[in-house]
């Protein structure tokens, strides 16, 4: 028990919790200033989204696509490269699987599998172009996926108002995708649990995306830490020029990172099309591509970190939109709040990682050594990536 609280994992842990509360602290102290009943918007805040069934959903449904947009950064984070484009891989699959969902003359089962293939496709397919700029012309993947990001949303409102909505719509969407061909919930038709599951099927729509982003966890997981690719990224990610001088084809391995993220952001658009809206909608991602960096950055770059990290955000979120209904509070408020936790947890790994280096440049002149890293010590979590 001893040895559990002098781990690394508990003391990262501890230290992200200590970081959420002095995020809450402060966020309080802001709605003492901007509300005129503080304690009951905090309240609802704070225990909004755990207050009734509908909104325990809803911060389910949010929190699953978190999850898989946080297990995106962390692979491409993994490599050192810091792409961002998930957002545009992750409209593409979600138009791709509502297009299969809506018109593909095929039975629910494989209809349904056939919308999750082709948003993976098409969200790989979408991070080819900057992973090739990367590889072969050094171009920096930051401004490439920021500007295919902006390219990708442009293509997703000229098909869907083009090609893809109806003329009696009232608003810039598809039709309603039926029922068969939807995500089931996440409670199996049994007997014994037929009341519950009817109960959640009326107030969430909390689906069987439950135990694929479970399974997406695990995979990535072993991926990135049980597989010679895995191996291969991360050594990438620590020192390029070591990974090339080590045999590893670091072309290669770059796009095949960006290649492999892409399936999992096109998993999370697919959720937000089968399960969340129904439909295609325009602006349907509102950028929440960029909220899978916060979740990789909380998590420590860990995969098997980031449910606890995703699940925490979108709690926050959740209770952002319960105050801001419910409260004279704007769910601006939370976006401090996330500024602030992720401002303390970035800086409390500044400092160690400022002394560690130090240490490293002075041992290595002591040694006469290059600076080489030991690609032995290659282990869980390591990323020079925050």
């Amino acid at each position: 028990m001893k040895s559990f609280f002098e781990s690394k994992g508990f003391r990262e842990l501890l230290r992200i919790v200590l970081a959420v509360t002095i995020g809450l602290a402060l966020g309080f102290i802001i709605t003492l200033f901007v509300s005129k009943d503080p304690v009951g918007a905090y309240k609802s805040f704070l225990l909004g989204p755990i207050s009734r069934l509908n909104r325990i959903g809803d911060w389910l449904e949010e929190s699953l696509t978190l999850i898989l947009l946080g297990l995106v950064i962390c692979i491409v984070f993994g490599a050192s490269q810091w792409y961002i484009g998930v957002e545009g891989q992750m409209v593409l699959g979600a138009m791709a699987a509502g297009c299969v969902a809506l018109y593909v003359p095929i039975p629910p089962l494989p209809r349904i599998l056939l919308a999750f293939l082709a948003a993976m496709i098409v969200g790989a397919l979408w991070g080819l172009i900057p992973a090739l700029l990367k590889a072969y012309y050094n171009a920096n993947e930051l401004v490439t996926s920021l500007m295919m990001n902006t390219v990708a949303l442009k293509i997703f409102e000229y098909i869907l108002k083009a090609f893809i909505m109806t003329p009696k719509s009232r608003s810039i969407s598809s039709e309603l995708i039926e029922k068969p061909f939807r995500l089931p919930t996440f409670i199996p038709n049994l007997p014994f649990l037929q009341g519950i599951r009817e109960i959640w099927m009326k107030q969430t729509s909390v689906t069987i995306m439950v135990y694929i982003v479970i399974a997406a966890v695990i995979i990535v997981y072993y991926l990135l830490y049980k597989t010679p690719f895995g191996y291969e990224l991360r050594t990438v990610g620590l020192n390029t020029k070591f990974a090339h001088y080590g045999g590893i084809n670091v072309k290669r391995t770059i796009i095949m990172s960006i290649l492999v993220s892409g399936l999992v952001a096109g998993l999370a658009g697919a959720h937000l099309t089968l399960a969340i809206h129904n439909k295609i909608i325009s602006n349907m991602t509102s950028g929440l591509g960029f909220e899978g960096i916060n979740i990789a950055i909380l998590a420590g770059n860990n995969p098997l970190g980031v449910p606890i990290a995703g699940l925490l955000y979108g709690y926050l979120r959740a209770g952002s939109d319960v105050m801001e209904r419910s409260s004279d509070v704007s769910r601006e408020l939370v976006f401090v709040i996330q500024a602030m936790v992720l401002l303390l947890v970035t800086a409390e790994r500044l400092l160690p990682t400022i002394q560690k280096r130090v240490a490293d440049i002075k041992e290595n002149s002591e040694n006469g050594t290059n600076g080489k890293p030991d690609v032995k010590n290659v282990k869980e979590g390591d990323s020079h990536v925050a």
